[in-house]
């Protein structure tokens, strides 16, 4: 099915959000890019609009309801976690009983007709851009960042160094069991001898 990439790629980016909201703390939640600007979200606005805007681009775009409420009961990190978690798996399983034809039919875009490959592309990199605000505060609140696509300074810096790749967790059951217990993400190596960037600061 020419359409599986779309799939597959949806299958690991419900991951990375996860990922990402699981470096957080729950005291980190209120906080914002600037704290008396209210033009930036928090941490918890964010969560909030990935669960509702995803689900109303999967219900009024792309034709998937999967029958709950976007939002947790509490609004805790873990709870985000596992609403999420639980309706992007559902959604991820009704994506992988299409076929071509259900891909390339035009739907309501908003105010202008698109395919459904089209609207899918689209959400995953509103998905992204909103994980990369995210990630970025995460760096903010002085955080260690695991790798979501690769190598981090967390990680060893730059691919070119050959630093690894390392996932806090390997796989997303991996992650809620973890996660469930109180935290169990992967360790990570501490500060490289390398520079992390193209552009090091001098010293």
């Amino acid at each position: 099915m020419r359409y599986r990439f779309l799939i597959d790629t949806y299958e690991t980016e419900r991951v990375k959000v996860v990922s990402v909201w699981s470096l957080f703390k729950d005291e980190d939640l209120p906080v914002r890019p600037h704290q008396v600007d209210p033009r930036g979200r928090s941490v918890h606005e964010h969560m909030v609009h990935q669960c509702v805007s995803e689900d109303f681009w999967f219900r009024t775009m792309l034709d998937i309801d999967v029958g709950a409420p976007p939002l947790p009961i509490r609004e805790t990190r873990w709870e985000f976690i596992k609403r999420y978690a639980e309706d992007s798996g559902k959604r991820l399983a009704a994506l992988r009983g299409e076929d071509e034809t259900w891909w390339e039919e035009d739907v309501t875009f908003f105010d202008v007709p698109r395919s459904r490959a089209w609207v899918m592309t689209r959400r995953m990199t509103h998905t992204a851009q909103h994980r990369g605000q995210l990630m970025a505060m995460l760096r903010m609140l002085g955080h260690d960042l695991h790798s979501t696509y690769g190598p981090t300074a967390d990680t060893g810096g730059l691919m070119q160094n050959h630093a690894p790749t390392i996932y806090a967790y390997a796989s997303l059951d991996a992650l809620l069991e973890g996660e469930a217990a109180g935290g169990a993400k992967a360790p990570l190596p501490g500060p490289s001898d390398k520079p992390v960037t193209e552009r090091p600061a001098s010293a």
